[in-house]
């Protein structure tokens, strides 16, 4: 709703952040634009890959058979299947993917991690895996990082209580 629209009579007025509110959103605002700009800059300058393939590439090793819809794997990435469709073009053409229709559902197609994908992943993770340590993780205590869990789980299930998290063989806490 614009502001002009705001100020017609019966337009509902916007529910404004609090005081509290605010010292909550405002950091979490900044981290979530900062953290993934650190991860990508680490993740290009180490591995030559971006943050959104690397997380296409560590979704798809852990699935079995490496396998993922693409529909799925766009909703688990935050990629527009859009996106998707052309990063992976581009991950086949390196060897590390490949594409082929579903057996148990001929309209979808489904992502597959090659070995040459596996091998990508497993060489950027120890990297990455250092890099989210000296970004978040240690600044955090053990019950911090289960607040952190928690707090996530929570946020993520109320933004969409069908989406596919937590991942398969991991409980949300």
């Amino acid at each position: 709703m614009s502001e002009a629209d705001a100020s017609q009579p019966g337009a509902a007025e916007p529910r404004w952040l609090t005081g509290p509110e605010q010292e909550a959103w405002l950091p979490l605002a900044v981290l979530m634009s900062k953290v993934p700009v650190a991860l990508d800059k680490q993740l290009q300058t180490d591995s030559g890959i971006s943050h959104f393939e690397y997380t296409v590439l560590t979704q798809l090793s852990a699935r079995p058979n490496r396998t993922l819809r693409m529909s799925a794997l766009s909703e688990l990435t935050g990629g527009s299947l859009s996106r998707l469709s052309h990063l992976v073009k581009r991950m086949e053409r390196n060897g590390w993917m490949r594409r082929e229709p579903s057996q148990e559902d001929g309209r979808s197609t489904n992502a597959i991690l090659t070995e040459e994908g596996q091998a990508k992943v497993a060489s950027a993770a120890p990297g990455h895996v250092n890099a989210v340590r000296a970004l978040v993780l240690d600044a955090l205590s053990p019950a911090d990082l289960r607040h952190l869990r928690d707090l996530s789980n929570r946020i993520l299930n109320h933004m969409d209580s069908d989406a596919l998290w937590p991942p398969p063989g991991r409980d949300a806490g």
